[in-house]
C-alpha cells in the first residue's frame, strides 16, 4: 500500500475534527479530500497512459485523462 502525503492544515483540522470533536472544519475536509481524490486518480491515469501494458490500455488511460483535464478533441494529437 502507498502512503499519501496531505497538507499540514488539512492534517491539523482532521487533528481537529476527531480530536476535539469540532465539526466546523468539516466541509473543508471534505473539499480538500475531494481535490486531493483527484488529483491522486489524474496521477493514476498519467502512469497508466505511460506504462500500461497494451497499447490499447494506454490509449484508453490517456483518452480518460485528456478528458478530465479538460482538453478538446480538436487539439489532441
Amino acid at each position: 500500500m502507498r502512503n499519501v502525503q496531505i497538507s499540514q492544515e488539512l492534517f491539523m483540522q482532521l487533528l481537529r475534527f476527531h480530536l476535539m470533536e469540532d465539526e466546523s472544519c468539516e466541509k473543508e475536509i471534505k473539499k480538500e479530500l475531494e481535490k486531493k481524490l483527484d488529483r491522486m486518480v489524474m496521477r493514476d491515469l498519467f502512469g497508466k497512459s505511460k506504462t500500461a501494458p497494451t497499447e490499447e490500455e494506454r490509449e484508453q488511460a490517456r483518452k480518460e485523462y485528456l478528458d478530465r483535464r479538460g482538453v478538446p478533441e480538436s487539439f489532441r494529437w
